[in-house]
């Protein structure tokens, strides 16, 4: 059984991990507390989800999937995570984050950093622009015709087909922004983030290509 690292456990991290647990994947969860703290969840996930700390849930998964904000200090276990696939579901939010310069003035993404942050793992922007219910509310047996896709954005080949891989079995299809320089083009204030929750992979593609970006210089 695949098992699924994830950093994170806020209405993302907890969604999906249980989207991942009822897709047949084991789900090692960790929180910014402790694991004792997350009992209630793994008694809903069940006996294939576990909680430990961010560096366990980093080391225990075949890929990890990090859910929590990006920080300009790196606060990820670059170790623990050093060969691996990571899936970031980071939206940067200056009123959140504060202010990221090298991002306001497009010169790199979020994305961008996060890969820089961890240059021994293949980073990949997945899940950014679907809110954690619609995991569920939208997802669709594969095939079915309009089909709800989403967007991935990597520098890695392999992290990509892993992404359109997990999307399927979630129930989604896939558009490919790559690479991560280009992941500006589904963020906050995009067509593609303000779209009717529901877009198919063409409608999807239409917004991708018409995201013009607003820099702050």
């Amino acid at each position: 059984m695949t098992t699924i690292g994830i950093i994170g456990a806020g209405e993302v991290g907890r969604h999906l991990a249980l989207a991942a647990v009822r897709s047949g994947y084991s789900v090692v969860i960790a929180n910014s507390r402790a694991p004792e703290t997350l009992t209630p969840l793994i008694d809903v996930l069940g006996p294939t989800a576990q909680a430990a700390t961010a560096w366990h849930a980093a080391k225990a998964g075949d890929f990890v999937i990090i859910a929590v904000p990006l920080k300009l200090a790196n606060d990820m276990p670059t170790d623990a995570l050093a060969g691996k696939i990571v899936l970031d579901t980071n939206n940067y939010m200056p009123w959140r984050d504060g202010r990221f310069s090298m991002v306001d003035r497009g010169e790199k993404t979020e994305h961008e950093l996060r890969q820089e942050q961890l240059p021994l793992s293949r980073v990949a922007k997945a899940f950014t622009h679907i809110q954690a219910l619609r995991l569920f509310d939208s997802a669709r047996p594969t095939g079915t015709p309009g089909r709800h896709a989403l967007s991935v954005s990597s520098d890695y080949p392999d992290a990509v087909a892993l992404v359109t891989k997990l999307y399927d079995e979630f129930g989604f299809d896939t558009v490919d922004n790559s690479p991560l320089s280009e992941s500006w083009r589904s963020g906050p204030g995009t067509p593609a983030w303000h779209a009717h929750p529901h877009q198919t992979k063409e409608q999807l593609a239409g917004n991708l290509a018409r995201a013009k970006r607003i820099l702050d210089r």
